[in-house]
């Protein structure tokens, strides 16, 4: 939306935009000070904040939707069904944290009550598509294990039975030496933000056809797009006040966890200061 209106423009805002596939490959731009925004996940920003070099949470972006799913006629019914079997999952990813957690919540011990396959998001849709409505398993594996929009476009092609539904909380990044130099810039950034969404729940249509022009994803439809968006409160309010892109209390307990997910790998982080609403708070 922010590439194809003229919203940026009407807060102040002139915007080069540069396109990766994966938040760490961000990280390495944002490190080498090669853009001046970043719009990740909260993995990866964690990551980011680790790395101490000014870089902040100034907003939230959006929330996206980790899954667990298992073939369409499989006969696991819950996650505690899981027992015993063998899981697909992208290691690493959010959807491993998820997973994990709803294993766990399902009184699964992770590693000894299932067995845990790495299996990237890309090698999943053969399997999937493969098997059809009427698979049981996919190949080895059953169930799997992956974040949006790959699983919205199983769901939107009934080739998946989903388990369990987790959240990733994405946000909108900026470094303390821009914020400093431009104070007002952040607002303003977020402003584009907030209007975006505004746009958005306005032109669902033509804002998903924007998105599936610039994506390219095999198989995308408008029902995929809105089976992922629908955990967007934003797209869902009956006026533009009763939007928000303040992280609530549950935001921030999603952020924790995640920054303990990574804990083993980067350390401790404390996430709370590096992520607040300082920015936000006034968005109309």
């Amino acid at each position: 939306i922010l590439k194809n209106t003229d919203i940026l423009k009407k807060n102040g805002i002139e915007a080069e935009f540069i396109g990766r596939t994966y938040g760490p490959l961000l990280n390495e731009l944002a490190l080498a000070g090669e853009i001046d925004v970043v719009l990740t996940a909260d993995q990866p920003a964690i990551v980011l904040f680790s790395k101490k070099k000014g870089w902040r949470s100034v907003g939230r972006l959006m929330y996206n939707r980790t899954l667990t799913y298992v073939p369409p006629a499989s006969k696991v019914k819950s996650v505690a069904d899981l027992k015993g079997k063998k899981i697909g999952i992208p290691i690493g990813a959010a959807a491993e944290r998820v997973t994990l957690d709803a294993l766990r919540r399902s009184n699964l011990n992770p590693k000894k009550d299932v067995k845990i396959v790495n299996l990237g998001i890309r090698e999943q849709g053969p399997l999937v598509t493969k098997g059809g409505v009427s698979a049981q398993k996919w190949g080895p594996f059953d169930a799997l294990s992956g974040f949006d929009p790959v699983p919205a476009i199983f769901q939107s092609k009934g080739l998946v039975k989903v388990l369990d539904v987790g959240k990733v909380v994405s946000m909108v990044l900026m470094n303390e030496k821009m914020i400093q130099k431009k104070p007002q810039l952040a607002k303003k950034m977020m402003q584009s933000v907030f209007d975006a969404y505004d746009y958005y729940r306005k032109n669902k249509k033509k804002a998903n056809q924007w998105f599936l022009q610039e994506a390219g994803l095999k198989n995308a439809d408008q029902k995929a797009c809105d089976i992922a968006a629908e955990i967007e409160p934003n797209l869902f309010v009956k006026k533009r006040s009763e939007m928000s892109l303040q992280f609530t209390k549950e935001d921030m307990e999603v952020v924790k966890g995640a920054a303990l997910f990574l804990k083993p790998k980067i350390g401790s982080v404390d996430v709370l200061k590096f992520v607040d609403n300082e920015y936000v708070k006034d968005l109309k």
